[in-house]
């Protein structure tokens, strides 16, 4: 059997560094786990629900917060972060009152600050969301891998390797299964290597599939 460990948790303190940044005492620390749970919720649910155009939308790369004394701030890391502009009272603003509310506290304790991301393609979580949404089109898998590996290499051109892998029934077949595809290298056993890991779920007619993309990043 083997052993499975998160490649990004494989990697913290090397070449992978937490996306949360605050200290709790013991009695507080749910509060704000589930806390910042909420916020990554409430930000990706927004995002998707207001974005003006689905089919080139680059999707959040991640999201850092850091909570300090009397300030929370919230910094998303987005391919197009002019989807935010706002728009007929929609936008960032928007986002930020619904964050209060979820946190229960007052705006002047909030910063939200958008940050874009040179190459949207080159992020493991924007290339799932990709894969997904092409999925959830009926266009054919392996079309849709190949594509999608196409899509790092010419959009991204410094990282050095790329895998994506989905499993379930694929086409629509009665047997689940899980096929995958690699361009490059990807050296998972290997900690000092800047791996980017992200899963993805898509929801189609025959069921869910579970979407697992691997980025093997230049030093």
């Amino acid at each position: 059997m083997g052993r499975k460990i998160h490649p990004l948790g494989f990697r913290l303190g090397v070449t992978q560094k937490h996306y949360s940044y605050w200290f709790a005492q013991t009695r507080d620390y749910p509060k704000f786990l589930e806390g910042d749970r909420q916020i990554r919720a409430s930000v990706e649910k927004f995002i998707s629900k207001h974005a003006k155009d689905t089919t080139n939308y680059g999707g959040i790369g991640h999201i850092e917060i850091q909570r300090k004394t009397d300030l929370i701030r919230v910094d998303i890391h987005t391919g197009f972060p002019d989807l935010l502009v706002e728009e007929q009272s929609l936008g960032i603003t928007q986002m930020k009152n619904e964050i209060e509310k979820i946190l229960e506290i007052d705006s002047r304790k909030l910063r939200v600050i958008l940050n874009s991301i040179d190459q949207p393609y080159g992020e493991p979580k924007i290339l799932a969301e990709h894969v997904a949404s092409q999925l959830r089109n009926r266009v054919p898998f392996r079309r849709t891998i190949k594509k999608a590996i196409e899509l790092v290499g010419r959009t991204s051109p410094k990282n050095r390797g790329v895998k994506i892998q989905i499993a379930g029934r694929l086409n629509g077949s009665e047997m689940a299964r899980v096929e995958w595809a690699r361009e490059g290298r990807v050296p998972l056993q290997t900690i000092k290597a800047r791996i980017g890991y992200s899963y993805h779920p898509a929801e189609t007619i025959y069921g869910v599939l579970g979407i697992k993309t691997w980025i093997f990043r230049d030093t």
